[in-house]
């Protein structure tokens, strides 16, 4: 079975597959967003690393937030180092998808584990009902 989770790509590699300079993917590695492994002193990037990169990517990019607003928004996800993860529901049906798949590595996701649980309100029937609020 291949091991999502090991390190088989060069730093240049890795750059080069999501268009990033690689300096840009040492800022976000000091900045904790990325951990990848390590042979020595070369950095080895995994394919989930690569989905992670891709994810980090698409919220600066695509959301425009800064470092500390990904590196906040990715805290909340429980699965983003963890392996396991139960997965996460698609947005538009909030229906589970693929449990196992981390909601990250599955476009149009979002957690179902997240720390913070504001964000799955929007889909509660009992809050979208409510007539006090």
């Amino acid at each position: 079975m291949f091991d999502e989770d090991k390190g088989l790509y060069t730093i240049g590699t890795v750059a080069e597959l999501i268009a990033e300079h690689p300096e840009t993917l040492r800022v976000w590695e000091r900045n904790d967003l990325i951990r990848p492994d390590r042979q020595g002193y070369q950095r080895k990037y995994s394919n989930n690393d690569i989905r992670r990169l891709k994810f980090i990517k698409y919220l600066m990019h695509e959301k425009g937030l800064n470092i500390a607003g990904v590196k906040h928004l990715t805290s909340m996800y429980f699965c983003w180092y963890k392996q396991n993860c139960k997965g996460g529901a698609n947005q538009s049906s909030h229906v589970p998808v693929n449990e196992s798949k981390a909601c990250w590595k599955i476009e149009g996701t979002y957690c179902l584990i997240a720390s913070d649980k504001a964000e799955m309100c929007k889909s509660c029937d009992m809050l979208r009902n409510c007539s006090i609020l």
